[in-house]
């Protein structure tokens, strides 16, 4: 896994062994980024289930002045940070050891709010759609800010998703999903 674009591109970042986690794929990283270039310079961006913090590190070699990330295991944050320190970025991250609803409570107590967030939790959880109300509904995005979710399952998200967040663009790769939301 490296960064690929940016003032830190082509650093190798470090990353978890084992079946825990699921970096994304290089291709899905890239057109992600494609899409979102022109959105990130000085923009604040949440990776809200970081795994090895790349989305984070990445939006930040592309010009993002602020990063959070958020992990509840332990062996990732090890990871995250020693991501952190490689591509020297300790100034610009905030790196939350906690469950995703803890980190969002946190985000909202302190005021703070975000231009995009990332949201790539295990597929078969719920934490997509949950993770999106709540941010939705505690105003934790900036006046243009937007989500993009990456899943296997765009159609149960969907379902479960309430009226006050909507879906303006969707691309697949494969099996995987990106969609992009925003307030209504």
């Amino acid at each position: 896994m490296r960064i690929i674009g940016g003032s830190n591109r082509g650093t190798k970042l470090y990353s978890l062994e084992g079946d825990n986690t699921r970096p994304s794929l290089d291709r899905v990283k890239e057109s992600l980024f494609n899409i979102i270039n022109f959105d990130l310079q000085d923009s604040i961006v949440l990776d809200l289930f970081s795994g090895s913090g790349a989305l984070a590190l990445e939006s930040l070699s592309r010009g993002a002045s602020k990063a959070y990330m958020c992990d509840n295991n332990h062996k990732a944050i090890e990871i995250i940070k020693k991501n952190i320190e490689k591509t020297r970025y300790e100034e610009q991250t905030e790196l939350t050891y906690s469950s995703y609803d803890k980190a969002l409570e946190h985000y909202k107590n302190n005021n703070i709010k975000f231009d995009i967030v990332y949201i790539d939790p295990p597929y078969m959880s719920d934490y997509s759609y949950k993770a999106t109300q709540y941010i939705v509904e505690n105003n934790l995005l900036n006046e243009n800010g937007y989500i993009v979710i990456e899943t296997d399952d765009s159609e149960r998200i969907k379902e479960n998703l309430n009226n006050n967040v909507e879906i303006y663009d969707e691309r697949k790769y494969g099996r995987v999903e990106l969609l992009f939301l925003r307030k209504k």
